[in-house]
């Protein structure tokens, strides 16, 4: 959800970076239902690449508008220097993936925008990674049956939304030969499997979408409302992130070198 935390991402050795609508939504304290703009998830994508040689995989959800809109999002994303994007099969206002009341838009529909989605790309190497919502709308099999028509349309990957148990998941790997990406958010409808478990059953990337907000907000609740009560935040220094620490990632003493340079 920030540039520094894409800097702690690759210091770890991640194979890459997510860029979650829901948690910029959330970081700009709102909710997850398309009121972000393209400017600004461009302008955090740009903010976030800039600061990580990593792959950056970025939501875009519905495209931000019809088929043209798609072609040019998927543009902007390019200029932005990410790697890749997921686009969705929500009706607009879509909704967090994991809540109830979702509505999908037709099949053909969601093939188009992907369509647009390939025509618009200038970088062959920018992945299109098609999201399906259905499973929680229609069904496993009509969410199955999504995948493999958004496959013919050209899309590079498949994100299949809130499978409910490892069965579901192998039923988009036995449907689909394109890589597939498992979504592992906290409090949603599948289950946390570890990594090794997905591999196992034939998905190639796995996102931890809201992980590092949800951790720094929790931190950030406690810290606050203790500093509240007793008057002062010294019973929390050893928790914080050291000045010294802070000053590693930012890179505090290169910029220091090339203002004495």
């Amino acid at each position: 959800f920030s540039p520094i935390v894409a800097r702690i991402v690759e210091e770890q050795g991640w194979d890459g970076v997510y860029l979650s609508g829901a948690a910029l939504s959330a970081d700009l304290a709102l909710p997850d239902i398309g009121l972000v703009t393209l400017g600004e998830v461009a302008l955090r994508g740009r903010q976030i690449q800039r600061v990580t040689s990593l792959p950056s995989i970025v939501d875009i959800d519905t495209g931000f508008g019809e088929t043209s809109n798609v072609a040019r999002t998927i543009q902007e994303m390019e200029d932005a220097g990410l790697s890749g994007c997921h686009l969705e099969d929500q009706q607009s206002p879509k909704r967090c993936g994991h809540l109830d009341h979702k509505t999908v838009v037709p099949a053909e529909e969601m093939a188009r925008r992907i369509q647009a989605a390939v025509r618009g790309r200038r970088d062959e190497g920018f992945l299109i990674i098609a999201r399906t919502d259905a499973r929680g709308v229609e069904g496993l099999d009509a969410a199955v049956e999504r995948a493999k028509r958004y496959a013919d349309a050209g899309a590079d990957a498949i994100f299949p939304e809130a499978p409910q148990d490892e069965r579901e998941f192998e039923a988009f790997r036995a449907a689909v030969d394109l890589p597939l990406l498992a979504n592992m958010t906290e409090f949603g409808k599948s289950p946390l499997l570890p990594a090794e478990r997905l591999a196992a059953l034939g998905f190639n990337i796995v996102i931890y979408p809201v992980t590092s907000f949800r951790l720094a907000m929790g931190a950030v609740e406690h810290g606050l409302a203790e500093t509240l009560r007793l008057g002062t935040q010294a019973g929390l220094v050893d928790r914080m992130q050291t000045r010294k620490r802070l000053y590693e990632l930012i890179d505090y003493a290169g910029y220091q070198s090339l203002d004495r340079s």
